[in-house]
């Protein structure tokens, strides 16, 4: 690790336009960074040890890719190549994106290793959903091209929080915000640190006010829904939303704010342990607050 107050600098990327981006983990989210990617006629490589998971990746990005190439401006289909070979997965980037499971351990090592293979004018960038990107720099020796690129649903859903690790070199924000909107998704700059960046801080004080109106009794998920979707002329309300995401995953993510803030209600909590534990995690696992077939 570099000595406090060293001289940091970094050579922005350049011929962006005919390098590949690196998706780092062929999950949920993972397939759909990957997707949006491949919309100009680039290269992404998805990263992931699970040839199944990979496999499962690229058929996604194949059925959904000519929709939304047909929605931008510009666009064209690119290609997506699946590999077990970190090395392989980042030859030549200009954009790494780390999309692996919301463990901080587990992150610090994927930035240590990234840090040390990926060219040195890559970015590397986390789509962690609640680590600030200077919780996992311990093992990293340019934490100047480190920041969190955090994306939501797309191709649904297209905004992303961009926030620097503490040390991140300013221009990587002014390239990113020029070149992201090109394929199709639009950054703002979170700027100062923050939990939950800007808009998931948000979504979570209504994410877990909905849970504890359940854990009461007052209401019922599908009741809230009903009311969400009628008053905010929305296709889905916040507990079909979670159960798009895993309600494991909105559990780990409620655990590190609580463990934030320990003054947080606990009843939200306890009701996504409830439902967890009883292997109830949405639409992945076919049932969470609702009951889902294949169809969905």
């Amino acid at each position: 690790m570099r000595a406090a107050g060293a001289t940091l600098s970094f050579t922005l990327p350049t011929d962006i336009e005919n390098r590949p981006v690196a998706v780092i983990g062929a999950g949920t989210l993972g397939r759909r960074i990957a997707l949006m990617f491949a919309d100009r006629g680039g290269l992404v490589r998805v990263y992931d040890k699970s040839a199944q998971a990979g496999e499962a990746a690229r058929s996604f990005v194949e059925e959904s890719l000519p929709e939304v190439v047909a929605g931008l401006d510009g666009g064209r289909p690119g290609r997506v190549d699946i590999t077990d070979d970190l090395a392989e997965a980042l030859a030549d980037t200009w954009l790494v994106v780390e999309a692996v499971p919301e463990r901080l351990d587990l992150k610090k090592e994927i930035f240590g290793e990234l840090d040390r293979t990926a060219p040195a004018d890559a970015i590397l960038a986390s789509n962690s959903s609640s680590y600030a990107s200077d919780e996992f720099i311990d093992r990293v020796e340019h934490p100047e091209r480190v920041l969190n690129i955090h994306f939501y649903q797309p191709p649904v859903q297209n905004a992303v929080d961009i926030m620097s690790d503490g040390q991140t070199d300013p221009r990587i924000m002014e390239l990113l915000k020029k070149e992201l909107p090109r394929y199709g998704v639009f950054p703002f700059e979170a700027h100062k640190k923050s939990t939950g960046f800007i808009f998931n801080r948000i979504w979570a004080a209504i994410k877990r006010e909905a849970l504890a109106v359940v854990a009461e009794g007052v209401s019922t998920p599908q009741d809230v829904d009903e009311m969400w979707k009628i008053n905010m002329g929305t296709p889905a309300g916040p507990f079909r939303m979670m159960d798009q995401v895993g309600l494991d995953v909105v559990l780990d993510i409620e655990k590190h704010y609580a463990a934030e803030n320990p003054h947080l209600p606990t009843g939200p909590r306890d009701l996504l342990k409830k439902y967890v534990d009883a292997g109830r995690l949405g639409v992945k696992s076919g049932q969470g607050f609702y009951t889902y077939d294949r169809q969905d």
